[in-house]
């Protein structure tokens, strides 16, 4: 699925005002935010949910459907707080976070990430937290926790849905922690996800379904996937994945 990149007529005039700025709602409180998600309706039902801005101080400024328009809409708003879905087209949120890095760098005016996702995977928690992400909410979320958790990332706090905070703490905190997976860090977000598909016993026209991509790009994603892993087919694949508890 895939939608034009879309700014809110409002944010040439938040952006004058300055990431400061605070104009009622949510007791005096204001945060400019981008909302990044490959399904329109959601996107819909997370703004009609956060975005009265009057009641909870959270302006919605932009909005984007893949990677590409992510980072065309970051990089023109400037929010203060990206919610970003992990499973994009164009390479997954982690590819979002890697390339405005220097956005997130800045030390005056920095954009945080916050991950909202339907995934609570742990590979998916921590990838997004390694590429800089300041916390991970899973969809279950309610509209009041949200709001919260986007303020509390605004000013500089980690936040994680209570269960994921578990597998963050065993990723950094733990000496014990396993190591990371070079062979499947090789992999972009989308070909992990047909790597999971494959794995499960899909047919190629079941994962383009489901992913919202044509078969021809199932395939070259499977080949990819192939050749980076060194494999020949998606039984040695689907072997590989099942090792990796993937499946």
């Amino acid at each position: 699925m895939s939608d034009a990149t879309e700014t809110n007529g409002t944010a040439g005039a938040a952006e004058a005002a300055g990431p400061g700025r605070s104009d009622g709602g949510a007791g005096g409180r204001h945060v400019r935010v981008v909302l990044v998600d490959d399904h329109r309706m959601f996107r819909t039902g997370v703004q009609a949910e956060i975005g009265q801005t009057a009641e909870t101080g959270v302006e919605v400024v932009g909005e984007a459907a893949d990677v590409d328009q992510a980072v065309a809409v970051i990089t023109a708003t400037r929010p203060e707080v990206v919610l970003l879905d992990v499973h994009l087209p164009g390479g997954g949120g982690v590819e979002v976070l890697r390339r405005c890095a220097a956005l997130t760098g800045d030390a005056e005016r920095p954009v945080r990430f916050l991950a909202l996702s339907v995934s609570d995977a742990a590979e998916d928690v921590i990838g997004v937290i390694r590429g800089g992400a300041r916390g991970y909410v899973t969809k279950t979320i309610t509209g009041t926790d949200l709001v919260d958790s986007v303020f509390r990332v605004q000013e500089g706090d980690a936040v994680f849905s209570p269960r994921l905070a578990g597998f963050v703490l065993d990723a950094f905190a733990s000496t014990d922690a396993p190591p990371v997976d070079e062979d499947l860090d090789r992999l972009t977000q989308r070909e992990r996800e047909v790597l999971r598909l494959i794995a499960r016993g899909y047919a190629y026209k079941e994962i383009a379904k489901q992913l919202f991509i044509s078969v021809k790009t199932v395939e070259s994603h499977v080949s990819a996937v192939l050749r980076k892993l060194q494999l020949s087919n998606r039984h040695e694949l689907t072997r590989w994945a099942t090792a990796r508890r993937l499946v």
